[in-house]
């Protein structure tokens, strides 16, 4: 990584000409599909506020900050007037400064003041944490800032509750080590001024829902300590940053979305891997080209960080990148992985790896979206589309930063979501960023923060939390034996600790150990219960670090994975079955008509049934294997549609085509519900089950459908659903979004070249019959036929209930 800077700007001048050096020479553009130039941007300055303390403006200026940019200016400004603020810029914009800024400066003109920064992880507040014991070092360390998460020492955490100005936490200590121990929080809590909340659009769905209530929680105790803290917000580009920080707070926010940072120019790609069959609509592996690719870069020199989609894929790139580039024994790793599971210490070294240059790839999940410092990378490359435009300008924004020209890559998989992006390039780059949704009122999250509150605090009479009827709640709370009344106010009674059973990432709070035996037994990393069941069960084959391991054995009271290495040329990929149950329906309409659609209360069964052995490279299925794992339960919302018989009597297809009809369609709708909710596609989950009252059915995770099913005809339900327990609003948003869904799938499928299905429309042939796509076509357009009428005849009905 010693390439003088003038030589590799030349190479990035030149990466369209790399990428295009692996692109068959026929059909170019229907590969590179969006070549986009975004230029390079002047700074825009502004003076350092004259009420800034004298030696913190010193401070900044022997770091080389000697005036700021236009839109740290405007934020310092309007957070030392009291408001709430959320500061909306690209990655490295220096939003950090907008708040430290004011937030010191009150420190030194009065030590009593204290500040919470809440970040969504513990690496981005050890990241944060170096940035201010500097400054601190600067002014004679006149202020004191810690990091308080579940690594830190017991020892040390007294010193930090009474010494800590600024205290560095994430959301699950503040849930479950901060709030239920407030009364050893007395200094911070009574003095507290500012609440920093960063990488706001991470706070979506049920992880958001969550957090809303522990500000709730958060905003009682500070009442009760007599003090009334400002909260800034800071957030890449999404759609509704001033909405969502409202609904976490309830209270009014100021949006400041000014950029006065410079940028380098980026070369934006969009790779759309060449079709290998056009009958069958086959592209090449997006997985392979990504693979392809990144070498491409590597031997020009280029420092690059590769995304991928899921654990699995990551550690598949990374075994493909440590194969093309072996180091000699003894010699450190120039490629290598980085996501969640990973021990701390690892993530540390292969971030100081990074900003060092000794590194010179690096294959990750989403965990390095967020803004933890890697230095400046050349190339950011894409292996599948995100599921948002706002994940995928982080991504993208992860290589340049302020100086030197960068690129990215996206490259494309054969999913409906992928093909629509890189086909519709103006609709990525000219168009808005999702919206972030959150439901703080979903109540089987409110019930479990209302159970914390009241450990906290006795819930007293007129008090709010949320919208529901709180007097009804803490009334069945203490029928159930846990609270109980004395005089007006609600007391907490359990002696169980209620923080402790509620997660707020996931639906259990209980992770997984992975312990290699190898040799002498020793932890290489964790993984939480629902990913457990999918990626260490016993027989898979475990990747960490390129490292292949055989799962011996998985201990479920123990919350252990017992794993030895092996060298083995294939990968495990589970194998889960869905089974979706109607519990109540909030509303339908079209009851007299061939197709019902509604939206309400189900329930959600999946298990781990089986896995297939997946070869490297070539990617063929070498074997299988049957498990029986327990089931998890969810209880959430769904919006369905419900096919009659006489609907699908009319079909001039068989039993078995229809089947592979409607899964294909399912596929599409599932594919263009993501685009028109703006939301990311791991949000919801789909399947198929029976459309008699009560029933369900199983379908695994490839759509397909148990042969007893096929033998026998029934009336489906297609059912999309909120992937979180208690629903987000996801899925009453598509019951009213029902007709331009339809609209919308129809177009996506009958726009497709293919001639009986692809990937890109209804899935594989080779997963669906040769007439799939034709069932599917026949299926949307009678439902698009009677959708008026259906419409028509759902008014009736209310007018006459009404």
């Amino acid at each position: 990584m010693s390439e003088h800077p003038a030589c590799r700007e030349t190479v990035l001048n030149e990466i369209p000409e790399i990428v295009r050096q692996i692109v068959p020479g026929n059909h170019p553009d229907e590969v590179i599909t969006a070549l986009h130039r975004i230029p390079s941007r002047d700074a825009q300055w502004a003076p350092m506020p004259d009420w800034i303390r004298p030696e913190l403006a010193e401070a900044y200026r022997n770091k080389g900050i000697v005036r700021l940019y236009s839109h740290q200016a405007e934020a310092a400004e309007r957070i030392h007037s009291g408001k709430n603020v959320v500061i909306v810029t690209p990655t490295a914009s220096g939003k950090t400064l907008c708040y430290n800024l004011t937030v010191l400066d009150a420190i030194l003109t009065n030590p009593d003041t204290r500040a919470l920064y809440i970040y969504p992880t513990k690496a981005l507040a050890q990241d944060q944490l170096a940035e201010l014991q500097d400054l601190g070092r600067r002014v004679e360390e006149r202020f004191g800032v810690f990091t308080y998460d579940g690594d830190t020492p017991t020892d040390a955490r007294q010193s930090i509750r009474s010494r800590g100005h600024v205290v560095l936490t994430n959301p699950d200590m503040l849930h479950s080590g901060i709030l239920p121990h407030h009364t050893k929080w007395t200094r911070l809590f009574e003095n507290l001024r500012y609440i920093v909340i960063d990488e706001l659009h991470m706070y979506r769905g049920v992880f958001g829902s969550h957090l809303a209530n522990v500000l709730r929680r958060l905003k009682r105790i500070t009442r009760f300590y007599g003090s009334n803290p400002r909260f800034i917000f800071s957030s890449a580009t999404i759609a509704n940053p001033g909405e969502l920080a409202s609904l976490l707070i309830e209270d009014d926010v100021e949006v400041l979305d000014g950029n006065g940072a410079p940028a380098a120019e980026k070369v934006f790609v969009f790779y759309n891997p060449p079709v290998v069959n056009r009958f069958l609509g086959i592209r090449r592996s997006y997985i392979n080209e990504t693979w392809r690719l990144t070498q491409k870069f590597l031997k020009q020199g280029l420092q690059a960080i590769v995304f991928a989609n899921s654990r699995l894929h990551t550690e598949v790139l990374l075994t493909y990148l440590k194969q093309d580039n072996p180091m000699p024994p003894g010699s450190p790793e120039i490629v290598r992985g980085y996501r969640g599971g990973y021990l701390p210490i690892e993530r540390r070294e292969i971030e100081n790896g990074l900003r060092n240059g000794t590194i010179q790839a690096v294959v990750t999940t989403n965990a390095l979206e967020l803004g933890i410092d890697i230095g400046s990378l050349d190339v950011a490359v894409m292996a599948g589309y995100p599921g948002t435009i706002a994940s995928t300008w982080q991504r993208a924004g992860r290589a340049g930063r302020r100086k030197g020209g960068s690129c990215a890559v996206l490259v494309a998989s054969s999913r409906p979501l992928d093909q629509f992006i890189v086909k519709h390039p103006e609709y990525f780059f000219s168009g808005s960023p999702e919206h972030a949704y959150i439901q703080p009122d979903n109540l089987e999250i409110l019930v479990n923060h209302l159970k914390c509150a009241a450990f906290e605090l006795p819930i007293e009479p007129g008090e709010n939390f949320g919208e529901p009827d709180l007097d009804m709640i803490c009334k069945r709370l203490a029928e159930s034996g846990f609270l109980h009344k004395s005089g007006d106010f609600y007391h907490w009674i359990q002696e169980a600790y209620p923080a402790n059973a509620i997660s707020l990432r996931s639906v259990s709070s209980d992770n997984f150990v992975i312990i290699d035996e190898t040799d002498r037994p020793e932890v290489i990393g964790e993984i939480d219960f629902s990913s457990a069941l999918t990626t260490v069960h016993p027989k898979a084959i475990y990747m960490h670090g390129a490292q292949q391991y055989h799962v011996e054995r998985l201990e479920f009271d123990q919350r252990k994975a017992y794993v030895k290495k092996v060298d083995v040329d294939y990968f495990t990929q589970a194998i889960q079955y869905t089974e979706v149950g109607k519990l109540e329906v909030e509303a339908q309409c079209g009851t007299s008509g061939p197709a019902v659609k509604a939206h309400g209360d189900v329930k959600v069964r999946s298990q781990v049934v089986g896995f297939k052995k997946i070869k490297f490279y070539t990617l063929e299925n070498v074997g299988s294997g049957k498990l029986e794992l327990p089931e998890d339960e969810m209880h959430t919302t769904a919006y369905w549609i419900a096919l009659s018989r006489e609907l699908l009597d009319a079909l001039p297809f068989t039993v078995s085509e229809r089947q592979d009809g409607l899964s294909g369609l399912l596929y599409a709708l599932e594919s263009v519900a993501c685009l028109l909710l703006m939301c990311d596609r791991m949000d919801l989950g789909s399947t198929i089950g029976e459309g008699a009252p009560g029933s369900t059915e199983l379908r695994n995770s490839w759509g397909e459908t148990p042969e007893s099913q096929k033998n026998e005809f029934f009336e489906p339900t297609l059912y999309l659903y909120d992937a979180y327990p208690g629903g987000i609003g996801l899925s009453e948003l598509l019951f009213r979004l029902h007709e331009s869904l339809l609209a919308r799938t129809l177009e996506l499928i009958a726009g497709c070249r293919c001639e009986r299905g692809c990937p890109s429309c209804v899935g594989p042939v080779g997963e669906t019959s040769e007439r799939a796509k034709d069932a599917a076509l026949a299926i949307l357009q009678r439902l698009q036929t009677d959708s008026e009428s259906v419409e028509r005849i759902s008014e009736i009905e209310e007018n006459e209930s009404a």
